[in-house]
């Protein structure tokens, strides 16, 4: 086999590599020091380009492969945003979004076109940078709306519908922005591309109701994850392709392919699979535009990049005060949205190189005129969280100020009310699961059954389950299961690995959740400990019901009484590390054998106090019982350390040096 001249090259890595590893580490670490600041993360990302970009450190000198990866992340980003608004829920939205964004993107192209006319500046010109005004980041706002818990709200709703419209009339203004350029191009050239648009989009209805939802169902009973991320993959890509042969923008085209898998049960499945490659080319094109920043520029030419930056604020906040006025918005939320979506849209950058290729530039002023563009769309982005926060503050400010002595203060932050829901997560849904599920829908405990099966999902949506199509193994899953509001989770998962991936992904995400998790062969209590665990039942053990006695005692609240212990409650116990005794190497965390002292109960006995056997979960009496078990355990199995389990009591005993061990940090009950 001959190896490629990149690979068999002995002088060093390939110069992409060298790129691309500056643009990863730059977005890795600035990233996390903007979370750490509670910053937006995609403003780190911006911040990133602008360090590493050609006109700052240098590292980045050819573009070439970051552009062709920030045009996938444009295709991704526009996908999952399409997943995330189906049919059903833009027709609910069709007053905000037809009256309301479309009212505000034509204010905002009149209002920049009348203000450049009173400077000289043409209509043409005039229009063209409307355009790009009107264009806000749908990205950036959807994820401070997100990381705020504001994206039900009355305001995030509004922000919403108004971003929606602009991605849609991208492709109006694509169109009509060569005509602008003098390319050509008559009205009846406009009506032919968007009579084609309108027949690409009804296609798209037809195969998003009729064919997409059977496709994917044969996918998915496959149930190979890899199969169906390609599948998806191939949706996305197929379509915006497909779309860019009839002269629609591949962004069009890949926001209604997300539309078409949005039909489908298994939509969510879809958007939890394809997520962590949204994330990766998105930040990659957040990267790319902070890297067109010439701070060279913006420090030569400061008062012409603070002119377009005011007035971008000043034309866009008056066209979406009046739109949100015309809808009768509330003044608090008219102030907080107009501040919220003041910022330039990524896709602007698209719309800019349009119209440079047919001749145009913002408010005709050349490179200058672009460079000024893309300095305050920049700054804009950068600024989108202190703007957010200040209409934010401006919406409260005028609530408090309009609202009478004694009236109910409204929810300007609040979600959907959902906060408080206690449920319980159900992972999968098989013969360990159907009975726990139907006892706790009995005992009327609110539940969600996630699983990628067809066949469980169906049957649990016969039973009357509430189903989440999808791998639970995803946080974008289990949050779309209501995981922050979740009382418990319960992973009845066959595979120990799997099961232990779960567990992970719950505790980082809810350190507030208990976690039960069943399984029905041996496993290493020390891995699932670790990874947060709560609970285990042994259905080889024990048998099937067990699970649901854990579940419900869990959900109940006190732990057993002094007479008994949890026999599904992992014990990890950890000494003072100061302790003189030696043998605390020999302490594992471990599941209490029986609720009581297995000889005792065995022998019809009773007991007096219990120890727990620190190497193996054996439950044994203490020595002012009858019959000493405990010891017993000891001298028989040579496990030196036993911890009492009676309340109030954090102390073990270590049998070969006879020395009393202090428990350090007993962990908090969930339960």
């Amino acid at each position: 086999m001959q190896l490629s001249p990149v690979l068999a090259s002995a002088e060093g890595p390939p110069a992409f590599l060298v790129e691309i590893v500056a643009l990863m580490l730059a977005a890795a670490v600035i990233g996390y020091l903007s979370t750490r600041l509670r910053i937006v993360p995609i403003v780190g990302f911006l911040l990133a380009g602008v360090a590493i970009g050609p006109h700052a450190l240098g590292l980045v000198e050819s573009q070439q492969a970051i552009d062709v990866a920030a045009e996938v992340g444009v295709i991704l980003l526009l996908f999952t945003i399409g997943i995330e608004f189906s049919l059903s829920r833009l027709a609910a939205m069709w007053r905000l979004i037809v009256i309301g964004g479309g009212l505000q993107v034509v204010l905002t192209v009149g209002v920049a076109t009348a203000a450049l006319a009173v400077f000289g500046v043409s209509w043409q010109v005039g229009v063209f940078t409307g355009f790009l005004v009107s264009l806000s980041s749908t990205a950036i706002v959807l994820r401070l709306l997100a990381s705020r818990g504001e994206t039900q709200t009355e305001t995030g709703r509004t922000a919403l519908a108004y971003l929606i419209f602009q991605d849609l009339a991208i492709v109006v203004m694509v169109l009509l922005v060569p005509m602008l350029g003098g390319e050509g191009g008559t009205a009846l050239d406009v009506a032919v591309a968007l009579g084609t648009a309108i027949g690409i989009v009804a296609v798209v209805l037809v195969v998003a109701r009729w064919i997409m939802p059977r496709l994917l169902e044969v996918v998915a009973r496959a149930c190979s994850p890899e199969v169906f991320l390609l599948t998806v993959i191939a949706i996305c890509f197929g379509t915006a392709y497909l779309t860019s042969l009839a002269g629609v923008s591949v962004s069009l085209g890949a926001f209604l392919a997300g539309m078409v898998v949005s039909e489908s049960r298994h939509s969510e499945h879809a958007l939890g699979e394809i997520l962590p490659l949204q994330i990766l080319f998105s930040a990659t094109f957040f990267v790319s535009v902070g890297m067109l920043l010439d701070l060279g520029f913006v420090v030569a030419n400061l008062p012409l990049v603070l002119a377009a930056v005011g007035g971008v604020l000043v034309v866009k906040s008056i066209a979406t005060a009046v739109s949100a006025a015309v809808l009768r918005v509330r003044p608090a939320v008219l102030a907080g949205l107009s501040l919220l979506i003041v910022q330039v849209g990524e896709f602007s950058f698209v719309l800019e190189r349009v119209g440079r290729d047919a001749g145009l530039t913002p408010a005709g002023l050349g490179e200058d005129g672009a460079q000024a563009f893309i300095a305050a769309t920049v700054l804009l982005m950068v600024a989108t969280p202190w703007l957010g926060a200040a209409g934010r503050g401006l919406g409260g400010a005028i609530e408090r100020r309009g609202r009478r002595p004694g009236a109910p203060t409204p929810d300007l932050a609040g979600g959907d009310g959902g906060g408080a829901r206690g449920h319980v997560i159900i992972s999968g849904y098989g013969a360990a699961t159907r009975s726990l599920a139907g006892d706790l829908a009995t005992a009327g405990v609110p539940l969600v059954i996630v699983t990628l099966n067809p066949d469980g999902a169906a049957e649990a949506e016969s039973d009357g389950h509430e189903v989440l199509r999808g791998d639970s193994t995803r946080q974008h899953i289990l949050d779309r299961a209501g995981l922050a509001q979740a009382r418990m989770v319960v992973i009845p998962e066959d595979d120990p690995e799997t099961a232990q991936r779960i567990v992970s992904v719950v505790r980082t995400a809810a350190p507030h959740a208990a976690i039960v998790v069943r399984v029905d062969e041996p496993v290493d209590l020390d891995d699932l400990a670790a990874a947060g665990a709560d609970r285990l039942v042994d259905t080889h053990r024990a048998g099937h019901a067990a699970l649901t006695e854990a579940v419900l005692r869990g959900l109940a609240g006190p732990r057993p009484g002094p007479t008994r212990v949890d026999v599904h409650s992992i014990v990890t116990w950890r000494p003072d590390p100061e302790a003189p005794c030696p043998h605390t190497e020999m302490i594992v965390p471990v599941l209490p054998s029986a609720p009581g002292c297995q000889e005792c109960l065995l022998e019809g006995s009773t007991w007096v106090h219990l120890r727990l056997c620190l190497s193996c979960g054996h439950v044994g009496c203490c020595d002012s019982s009858p019959r000493r078990h405990a010891s017993a355990h000891y001298r028989q199995e040579e496990h030196a350390i036993a911890a009492s389990v009676e309340p109030g009591e954090d102390w073990a005993w270590c049998y070969l040096d006879e020395t009393l061990l202090n428990r350090v940090d007993v962990p908090a009950t969930r339960f």
